[in-house]
């Protein structure tokens, strides 16, 4: 069955970009979010606001998940009346939260028992990127599912690679993400003793993206919201967070020691500095931490 009328279930930064892209895309797009204040914009975009989440699961060929932790996907899928007693059509799922693959292949078989599918799909490239298509997403799911899928996957995103069966796909974001959260840690360590010996930042930055010292937060990140001290990229530290803390869970469970990543995982816990509700990006702030109180 042809995907054309596809539901988005939570409408922040990301689920309002995400379902803005699949509009325009041509497709027919339901929202919900549980802010109704953010109706008037969501509509302004040609979405259909519909108030009520299991009215909006009874009518859709296609579901996106963008919510922030795997609790509150268990949660929507396995609300009563819902997905699970839907039996007119085969719903396939497209989850891109950031989940921990142990949810994720619970979900996926209690959905594919009642005649529909799941593909876990967390994204990279923030809202900018979900406003504009361009995301990257690695999924995980059946080959049936993603080809299935193609349409929706491609209005969202610039790279869309499966990388394996259920689950896959947020094994993928973990391991991404517990990368970027050493970056932001190192980087902004470099820059700060940078600082101190008495070569600016700027200068420093400038070496490091044309030698092998580079990665995207050096090239993308520290330009773009550190140096300007903008801190506005749309993802939160306390998201960073949970991120960090599922990577390291999953490396307790896999019986796998990485000894860095859990001092990475502690940095991050214990900078007081930073708030939840902080952007992650400051966390590559060098400036002194006096300067940012």
């Amino acid at each position: 069955m042809e995907l054309r009328r596809i539901g988005v279930i939570g409408l922040g930064n990301m689920g309002f970009g995400m379902a803005a892209s699949l509009k325009r895309a041509g497709f027919e797009v339901l929202g919900f979010d549980i802010s109704p204040a953010r109706r008037a914009m969501i509509e302004a975009e040609g979405i259909i606001f519909i108030e009520d989440q299991l009215a909006l699961l009874r009518q859709v060929d296609a579901v996106v998940f963008s919510l922030p932790y795997a609790k509150d996907v268990e949660a929507v899928v396995t609300a009563e009346g819902g997905l699970l007693s839907r039996k007119d059509a085969s719903v396939l799922v497209i989850d891109t939260s950031t989940s921990d693959p142990g949810t994720t292949r619970r979900l996926a078989a209690a959905l594919a028992a009642a005649g529909h599918g799941l593909l876990d799909a967390p994204v990279s490239g923030g809202p900018s990127g979900a406003a504009s298509g361009s995301l990257t997403m690695m999924i995980g799911g059946t080959e049936a599912d993603v080809a299935r899928a193609e349409k929706v996957l491609a209005a969202m995103s610039a790279k869309a690679t499966h990388v394996g069966p259920s689950g896959a796909g947020n094994i993928a974001k973990l391991v991404n993400n517990l990368l970027v959260a050493a970056h932001l840690v190192t980087t902004g360590e470099a820059l700060r003793l940078s600082a101190a010996a008495g070569l600016a930042p700027e200068a420093a930055l400038k070496v490091v993206n044309a030698a092998t010292g580079r990665s995207a937060i050096s090239e993308v990140m520290v330009p773009r919201w550190v140096l300007p001290a903008s801190f506005d990229s749309g993802f939160s530290a306390g998201l960073m967070r949970k991120d960090v803390r599922l990577a390291i869970e999953l490396a307790e469970e896999s019986g796998v020691a990485l000894p860095l990543s859990q001092h990475v995982k502690q940095l991050w816990q214990e900078a007081g500095w930073l708030a939840d509700q902080d952007d992650f990006t400051r966390m590559a702030d060098y400036r002194d931490r006096k300067e940012m109180a």
